[in-house]
């Protein structure tokens, strides 16, 4: 059987690059032709691919996709990636290395030693999830998130949430106004909050610019906090009196362990600033060049992650349900969907000379910069996202200006388009599982403890679409139609 399976993928990856080779050689051989101009739409069919079996695969094959989600990414990634070398040789891998070095690796480096660090700081407490203590949390995670970063803020308290709502049979909710909040939204606020923001800090928007967009924040905020609370109070009436009532036996008061983990956390997020502020000049690696600040941030990570590891007692990640799996399954998932993505960024990269012309060609106005780039950046990497559309209106409106000054006048005098950029890339990243790495982590954490979570269409549907896409268009409305 397995020997048949092989064949089949075999047979089927030369098909796909007979057919891919014809249509894109001519443009590989030229070498002048921008990659994004000469790819074809249909060449994001395995990043679609992917998409759909992190949707279905859990639905229909949950026991097989459980064991074998890894293989899976592998095989898409491989569908795209042999064809791909086969008509673009060097130029094919160089956007593979580029991807991979200066986007995939530090990517998973700064999660995992957040989700190290996170994991290694436990919170005790005889709490009991009533609708206030719940708001309260999503409220404390929404506050502390653009400052520990959404992971962190994330990681730090999922599981006190979920210990909290143990009792409760209508959790689902909270878990995903959660990812919402405390994921997403409420890392709008610094750099260190969201990717998106840390990349435009490094391309030269002042680090406290995004006060900003304070009043977006708070309104998107408040409209959520306050519709979970009306939702989980008509839930919490429906649950049991003996899920309603607090905890049997003693009360165990607040106490918070590993506190030590703050000092690595603290050393994660300098070592963040650092790679944005020093300029140590770059270096190759493969013919990638790569910041040699960047080498110097991803080492003090790893070293922070390690010195948790060592000087936390395993009791502490054991009481607080620790276990490498949900970093584990971001890995090998995220590494799939950051190789499929290439030809989809590179033909945004490519702007009105790519299969998507006509989309960049109308986004002119401050509301299309908001839902273009939130949309996409729902289902693509927000960061490159942010970077596309700060870059269009950068040459839109300053042409051949260098980029510093050209961000300073953005700001003075078209401020409206880098807020709705900001805005977009960061807050759209709660309409999917995958349009920001913490969800997945949240989702994958609360299913490693029980809780059913919703498939990825399922969060669509009954989640994100009817709550967030009102709210969003009421953000539109208020600041950017007509801006």
């Amino acid at each position: 059987m397995g020997s048949f399976r092989s064949r089949f993928l075999f047979f089927l990856t030369l098909i796909v690059a007979a057919v891919l080779v014809p249509s894109t050689a001519a443009a590989a051989e030229g070498g002048s032709a921008e990659l994004g101009a000469s790819l074809p739409l249909w060449s994001v069919i395995p990043f679609a691919g992917i998409l759909l079996s992190i949707a279905i695969f859990p639905l229909v094959a949950g026991e097989f996709w459980h064991h074998h989600f890894g293989k899976v990414s592998a095989g898409w990634a491989l569908l795209f990636a042999v064809p791909f070398l086969l008509a673009y040789r060097g130029e094919a891998i160089h956007e593979i290395l580029h991807i991979y070095i200066i986007d995939y690796i530090p990517f998973i480096i700064l999660l995992w030693a957040l989700f190290t660090v996170a994991g290694g700081i436990l919170i005790r407490g005889s709490f009991n999830g009533t609708p206030g203590l719940n708001t309260v949390f999503l409220l404390i995670g929404t506050l502390i998130a653009s400052w520990v970063g959404t992971t962190g803020a994330a990681m730090l308290l999922i599981r006190p949430v979920i210990r909290a709502n143990a009792r409760r049979q209508h959790k689902v909710h909270t878990i995903v106004f959660f990812i919402f909040l405390v994921a997403n939204i409420g890392g709008s606020l610094t750099p260190l909050g969201d990717p998106p923001l840390f990349l435009g800090f490094l391309h030269g928007v002042p680090f406290f610019w995004t006060f900003r967009i304070i009043p977006e924040t708070v309104t998107v905020a408040a409209i959520l906090l306050v519709l979970y609370f009306i939702l989980d109070s008509i839930f919490w009436r429906r649950e049991t009196l003996a899920a309603r009532q607090p905890h049997d036996g003693p009360q165990e008061r607040l106490k918070i362990e590993g506190l030590h983990n703050l000092l690595f956390l603290g050393g994660i997020l300098g070592g963040v600033l650092l790679s944005g502020m020093w300029h140590a000049g770059t270096i190759s690696v493969f013919g990638v060049e790569q910041q040699i600040q960047n080498f110097v941030r991803d080492g003090l990570l790893i070293l922070m992650g390690v010195l948790s590891v060592v000087t936390t007692s395993k009791k502490i990640r054991t009481d607080n349900a620790f276990s490498w799996f949900p970093i584990q399954e971001v890995a090998y998932l995220f590494a799939g969907i950051f190789m499929t993505i290439v030809p989809a960024l590179a033909i945004l990269r490519a702007g009105e000379h790519g299969a998507l012309a006509g989309l960049i060609a109308a986004v002119r106005d401050p509301a299309h910069y908001f839902w273009v780039t939130g949309g996409l950046s729902s289902f693509l990497d927000n960061a490159p996202t942010y970077l596309t559309f700060f870059n269009s209106a950068l040459g839109r409106f300053f042409p051949g200006t260098p980029e510093h000054l050209a961000v300073h006048s953005l700001i003075g005098h078209q401020e409206e388009f880098l807020r709705a950029i900001s805005t977009g890339a960061v807050y759209m990243g709660a309409n999917t599982y995958i349009g920001n790495a913490p969800n997945f982590m949240v989702k994958s954490i609360a299913e490693e403890n029980g809780v059913e979570m919703p498939s990825f269409f399922g969060y669509m549907l009954r989640y994100s679409l009817p709550i967030l896409i009102p709210v969003f268009i009421l953000v539109t409305v208020i600041f950017f139609m007509g801006a």
